[in-house]
């Protein structure tokens, strides 16, 4: 008995690992963001306002660490390379604690970025401030807006395949800001989120 409740034990925090739990509170759809001012690997204090030309952003909470995180990088850098030319920048955010997950702070997030050759900011959410505005609750985590309004247009994956990029079927982030630079609304504005669970103390 007891090997069995421990069985289930493990198998609900791999699940709570995974796939997070929803927490009350965050930005819905349809809700106007507020700006934020956060360093980047650069040490240069990034905003949203800085982007004068911008049609929107695809905000993307994500980290050194969290292997769903690392499994999407190289699409992360593909969303940036193909939409930033069309008005869509990604805007990526460390939320974790780097006291809580040693390998995710300041000096790490400069490191990966380099080997990575990140083609985008990403910003370290220092006192995570931000994140629990937005409600993320796992890397990775998107939010589309789309300006003048900074309208939250869409919430959750990336894609439908969270580790294996040859398994995808759907293309959830690429689906939505195709839809908004075509002046429609996403078809699908959200979707489940699979990551790990954002760290605190």
């Amino acid at each position: 008995m007891k090997t069995l409740k421990s069985i289930l034990l493990f198998a609900a925090v791999a699940i709570t690992f995974a796939f997070g739990i929803k927490t009350e509170g965050g930005y819905k759809i349809g809700d106007t963001i507020e700006d934020f001012s956060l360093k980047n690997i650069d040490d240069k204090m990034v905003s949203l306002s800085d982007y004068k030309e911008a049609k929107g952003f695809i905000i993307v909470f994500t980290c050194n660490m969290c292997p769903y995180s690392i499994a999407n990088e190289d699409r992360i850098i593909a969303l940036d390379k193909k939409y930033k030319k069309l008005g869509y920048p990604v805007i990526a955010i460390n939320p974790n604690d780097p006291k809580a997950m040693p390998g995710d702070g300041f000096k790490e997030m400069k490191k990966r970025a380099e080997e990575k050759e990140f083609t985008f900011p990403y910003l370290f959410d220092d006192g995570q401030k931000v994140y629990p505005k937005f409600g993320a609750t796992k890397t990775p985590h998107v939010f589309i807006v789309s300006k003048p309004k900074m309208t939250v247009e869409y919430i959750g994956a990336i894609d439908n395949s969270s580790r294996n990029s040859d398994n995808v079927t759907e293309k959830y982030v690429e689906n939505a800001v195709d839809a908004l630079l075509n002046g429609n609304k996403p078809a699908k504005t959200e979707t489940r989120a699979i990551g790990c669970s954002i760290k605190i103390l």
